[in-house]
């Protein structure tokens, strides 16, 4: 009885508590909210009034509430509703500080693009353009052709298309030149590329058929000679970009592997990864494979990113021999994977940067790669000195950026670290603070440390850097 009595009388506290929420139409007159109504849609404002008042009902029936804690809440309803709408109003893709060290990170966009070209590109896509129409002729063109003559100047290579990611363009090259037969790959090239992806699942929605050869750690010339035969489609090559073996290996290289298929009378494709087009004399990229030196050993297609190392916007670029880029154009799926104005005009602005040698000044992430050690150290030093909170404690050591982005496994760059301890803060308080800003900052954390690695921020940066860190706990 005592039971039934106490849950009487709660729900006769409930009901006196859902009689105080105000109806939408009297919030609607409320001035702070009806003055809201001309910057915002009314559907919306009464949705999230719905919403908010749906959240209290709940609470309520949770009992989270008295009458005084009620009351204290529905005050709050036009604030909240302000910020709510502010939300609904800011775009969710927005720009970080990127503090990690991490240069081509995935996670925060890979490869910046640089401002200049940005900036360049906004009367271009502001308006109407060119992108399928030949100015010359006064006809349909084709979009490939406002990147084409550049990168094939570039590479000295015969053709290139281009279409929305690199796993795309691996995915076209595949369908187009071996639906329905075999593509020779080795065991230790069947990768798993990042988002759950592999070679062997993109290989079977290609309609192409898998023949492994080889070992995990070996696998020679002999292997892929004796796996050619007449349903063989292809020989592929990828390069392992997100992992490496050591150790008891052996590879079969690019002009072996193009010496047996011009014999055999089939192509060489070679999926290159992270998209370096040069030699690099950088020790972090001594991994990497060149396109050039691809192209120039005798691959028939190689395919790679433009957003890694070519420092350029998400695109799958396809170079080499005309006669196979040309059936990969005409390729009724190309259609479908295709890039639009915004990535075309990009991409040709970061290969002139290329054409005109200015890529290791103008590209950021050839910039961030190439950046003295040295200079890292003078930015961290001051960044160090500008920290005037007293509730952090700061100090400079050496350590190691990435390049990132599925590149050069192990390959590491040395820099200095900024290291930031507090014994009122944990690390984890100050990561999430920093990620909390106005513009985040995305830093790390190793060994209970918040550590900042300014190679990967902009120089213009470090100030916003500072002003966050001495807001702390204030």
């Amino acid at each position: 009885m005592t039971s039934k009595g106490s849950g009487s009388r709660r729900q006769v506290t409930d009901g006196r508590l859902f009689r105080m929420i105000p109806a939408v139409n009297d919030l609607l007159m409320n001035p702070e909210i009806s003055g809201l109504l001309g910057t915002y849609p009314r559907e919306m404002v009464v949705e999230l009034l719905n919403l908010d008042l749906s959240r209290i009902r709940e609470e309520i029936g949770q009992g989270g509430f008295d009458e005084e804690s009620l009351l204290s809440r529905v005050k709050e309803i036009p604030s909240r509703l302000g910020l709510e709408l502010d939300s609904r109003e800011s775009p969710t893709l927005k720009p970080v500080i990127n503090a990690t060290g991490i240069i081509i990170f995935t996670n925060l966009g890979r490869a910046p693009i640089s401002r200049k070209i940005a900036e360049d590109l906004l009367d271009t896509i502001c308006s109407y353009n060119n992108l399928e129409y030949d100015l010359a002729c006064g006809s349909r063109g084709h979009r490939d052709l406002h990147f084409e003559s550049r990168i094939t100047r570039v590479l000295n290579c015969e053709a290139a298309s281009v279409c929305n990611n690199a796993a795309a363009a691996l995915m076209i090259i595949l369908n187009t030149l071996a639906h329905g037969r075999n593509v020779i790959i080795s065991r230790g090239e069947l990768v798993e590329i990042g988002g759950s992806f592999r070679i062997p699942e993109i290989l079977e929605k290609s309609g192409a058929v898998l023949r492994e050869v080889g070992t995990t750690n070996r696998t020679f010339l002999r292997d892929y000679e004796k796996a050619v035969d007449g349903e063989t489609g292809l020989i592929l090559k990828v390069h392992t970009g997100n992992y490496q073996i050591t150790g008891f290996t052996n590879e079969t290289g690019i002009p072996e592997l193009a010496q047996l298929a011009a014999s055999r009378g089939i192509p060489l494709v070679h999926d290159a990864g992270s998209g370096l087009l040069f030699p690099s004399d950088e020790e972090c990229l001594a991994r990497e494979p060149a396109i050039k030196e691809s192209l120039d050993a005798g691959a028939d297609i190689v395919c790679f990113s433009g957003d890694k190392l070519l420092g350029g916007p998400q695109s799958g670029i396809i170079v080499g021999r005309g006669e196979y880029v040309a059936r990969i154009r005409k390729n009724p799926l190309m259609r479908t994977l295709r890039i639009d104005k915004v990535i075309c005009s990009i991409l040709d602005r970061t290969l002139l940067e290329y054409e005109m040698g200015r890529e290791k000044e103008s590209i950021p992430v050839k910039r961030f790669i190439s950046l003295p050690e040295q200079e890292v150290r003078s930015r961290a030093e001051a960044l160090a000195e500008g920290i005037s909170n007293s509730k952090i404690s700061v100090s400079i050591s050496p350590g190691f950026s990435k390049s990132g982005g599925g590149s050069s496994p192990g390959g590491e760059i040395p820099t200095t670290l900024v290291k930031l301890d507090s014994e009122e803060f944990s690390a984890a308080a100050i990561e999430r603070y920093l990620r909390s800003r106005e513009i985040p900052i995305i830093a790390r954390i190793e060994k209970d440390r918040v550590l900042i690695d300014l190679r990967t921020v902009f120089p213009e940066q470090d100030q916003v850097v500072a002003r966050e860190l001495n807001a702390l706990g204030r």
